[in-house]
């Protein structure tokens, strides 16, 4: 394994001491730099050449990535990339380009300069808006990566009001994050939703709302033909079991929300006001037809 290779394993970046750990002395280091293998990013930090690095940034300005930057080393949803770096380190300095998050509390992660997963969803959590930070909290805390107990043990007091709002919006199980945004959006429209719903014929839907309202959300893969086949069906099905019926697409749910939540009490209210039977109506109305 050459040095390139060994930065790429350790997400582009190393200090000299590292890399001495590793094998490599600073004759080996040197000739790397000048065949342009790697770079020296500032004193005693190497990296790959591969444009802007968030890791080899955050090891130049002596602190750990966290917050919306360190959510791709964790894997954690998200809405948007990060437009400044997030760095959190020992010595906090006001940095002009740099959101500063303070000293780390938690340990770091294993082997990145990346703030500890603790640190990450915590400080996400008091600098994002409501949406972006319930996102990465979710994913995290439905993988079983920390729980939601230990965020709200560091959540008490006055000030993390806001933290414990987002904390009480995570949900035990949710499939992706238009989930997680749809969930959140009907439940500040007051509606009575059921996640997950097995209904017989049919299968598991996203959501059951008000009882007579199938509502499912759809990524990227619902656009194979295949799927969407099965989901043409899988509408039919619902309706012939009494059940309406509404899709929605990551366009909707992240972008246009307000139109899918008034789309959805608009059905509901034609229903309440006869256009669509229901119950025993609309079994009634099936004997008659057949």
């Amino acid at each position: 394994m050459d040095i390139s290779d060994y930065l790429q394993r350790r997400g582009g970046v190393a200090r000299t001491s590292q890399l001495e750990r590793a094998g490599f002395g600073r004759a080996a280091v040197n000739k790397a730099v000048a065949e342009g293998n790697i770079v020296r990013s500032s004193r005693g930090v190497y990296g790959i050449p591969s444009g802007v690095n968030p890791l080899l940034q955050a090891v130049k300005h002596g602190g750990l990535l966290t917050c919306l930057s360190a959510a791709p080393a964790y894997t954690l949803w998200t809405l948007k990339d990060a437009a400044a770096l997030h760095i959190c380190r020992s010595h906090p300095v006001q940095t002009s380009g740099l959101f500063e998050h303070g000293r780390p509390k938690h340990p770091k992660h294993a082997w990145l300069p990346v703030a500890g997963l603790a640190d990450v969803l915590l400080h996400g959590l008091r600098c994002l808006p409501e949406l972006e930070s319930l996102v990465m909290v979710q994913s995290a805390v439905g993988r079983g990566d920390i729980s939601l107990e230990f965020l709200y043990s560091r959540s008490t007091g006055r000030r993390n009001g806001k933290t414990r709002k987002i904390l009480d919006m995570v949900i035990p199980r949710a499939d992706s994050v238009l989930e997680v945004l749809a969930n959140s959006h009907f439940a500040r429209a007051g509606l009575r939703v059921r996640r997950h719903v097995l209904i017989p014929g049919v299968g598991e839907v996203d959501f059951l709302i008000e009882e007579c309202l199938v509502v499912e959300t759809d990524g990227s893969t619902h656009f194979e033909p295949r799927s969407v086949k099965k989901d043409q069906r899988r509408n039919n099905k619902s309706i012939l079991g009494g059940y309406l019926v509404l899709r929605y697409y990551y366009e909707d749910v992240v972008y246009s929300p307000d139109d899918m939540v008034a789309e959805v009490l608009a059905v509901l209210e034609l229903r309440r006001c006869g256009v669509f039977p229901r119950g025993e109506e609309w079994e009634r109305t099936q004997m008659r037809n057949f």
